[in-house]
């Protein structure tokens, strides 16, 4: 059987103050396209459905029409977790008349993990185990164990109600959100917790044919049978790199998962530029670049007034503007405070911009300076201010 592993939509998000709904609904329709197209058997949504636990209603909206068009129009079946951005109860309401158009949505841990089987059009049958994200406090509670501590303690108290179990006699698939040991993080995500105790051992979910993975941003293989789809889109400029996808897995009656990465599409890329002011108006601008959300990281050694004014044109949609800072030397001896107020601000402005730009006020600059600072000196004469 084959079916679509994806994760981290964060539908309802914010990017640089900008609302990605309609970004996200251009790539969710191209997740549609390929669930039609490749014929899948599944969908599997690991986590993170929601940006926040009370999402704007638009957000709930296009949920409701991506559900409604894999269940209903696609006659395709979903298997959905919470992860730890959403809501566990709100993700959750009316799953039970959601499960008769074979829509598994769990959002809460609980006594008895909740299976989902699904036979593919090969009479391969494959049995969903979806784990929804929860913390060590809830799952203590839930689960009646007050020796679960830590985010892998949770998972194995559940994993260990599933091998306690009747024998299933079917390929297994486990749907989990969380954070397994050596993988590679991203900027945009939220930690699960401080203090190394949000970490999974990778052995611990060996056992199963195929591991879907929510909550990291870059799609990665933790191993040839355990995967972190990646998010939807990119959520920060960090991620401008990476290659935003789903993977498409092929499970057999027997040997290990297949997974091909099938790319989305995007309304508009995340894309980095770095270099003079200059440099980057005059570079070939091709029409994805120039539809983009766009960082610009000056690199130009003087001060500019109002860069924005010139990159707007060009780059309709840059959102980030920054100067890159030289590495500053913290390690030798500074001088106190009183030091400090004994010397004139002309010189401490000198020193400053030494240390942050590697080189000292050329001649030009000198004269700058000595000019701002007798026009602050008279302004604070004429308002009286000693």
């Amino acid at each position: 059987m084959k079916f679509i592993h994806t994760a981290d939509w964060h539908l309802g998000r914010l990017f640089h103050s900008i609302h990605l709904t309609d970004d996200q609904r251009f790539a969710l329709q191209g997740l549609l396209q390929v669930a039609e197209e490749r014929d899948v058997d599944a969908v599997v949504v690991a986590g993170d459905i929601f940006d926040r636990a009370v999402p704007p209603t638009e957000a709930v909206d296009l949920l409701d029409d991506t559900l409604g068009t894999l269940a209903l129009d696609l006659q395709i079946p979903v298997v959905m977790i919470a992860g730890n951005h959403d809501s566990p109860a709100r993700l959750e309401y009316l799953s039970g008349l959601a499960r008769r158009a074979n829509v598994h949505v769990v959002g809460r841990v609980g006594a008895e993990p909740r299976r989902a089987e699904v036979v593919g059009t090969d009479g391969t049958s494959v049995l969903f185990w979806p784990l929804a994200y929860t913390d060590p406090a809830t799952a203590r509670f839930e689960l009646g164990r007050d020796d679960i501590h830590s985010h892998e303690a949770a998972i194995r108290a559940q994993l260990e109600v599933i091998e306690a179990g009747p024998p299933r006699g079917a390929r297994e698939i486990l749907v989990a959100h969380a954070f397994i040991s050596g993988s590679r993080e991203s900027e945009s995500e939220r930690p699960l917790t401080v203090g190394g105790q949000g970490a999974v051992d990778r052995s611990l979910l060996d056992a199963f044919d195929y591991v879907a993975l929510g909550h990291l941003h870059e799609p990665q293989a933790v191993s040839g049978s355990m995967r972190y789809a990646g998010s939807l889109l990119k959520y920060s400029f960090n991620e401008a790199g990476h290659r935003k996808s789903v993977a498409l897995v092929e499970v057999g009656k027997e040997g290990p998962a297949a997974v091909e990465e099938i790319l989305l599409p995007v309304r508009r890329d995340v894309r980095r530029l770095k270099g003079k002011l200059d440099e980057i108006l005059d570079q070939k601008i091709e029409p994805a670049l120039a539809e983009a959300y766009v960082e610009v990281i000056l690199t130009d050694d003087d001060p500019m007034l109002n860069p924005v004014d010139k990159l707007r044109p060009v780059f309709p949609h840059v959102l980030s503007i920054r100067r890159e800072q030289a590495a500053v030397d913290l390690s030798g001896p500074h001088e106190s405070s009183a030091g400090m107020k004994t010397r004139g601000i002309d010189e401490l402005f000198a020193e400053f911009f030494e240390d942050v730009k590697g080189m000292p006020l050329d001649e030009p600059q000198t004269e700058e300076l000595a000019v701002a600072m007798s026009e602050i000196e008279r302004k604070r004469r004429e308002v009286g201010d000693t």
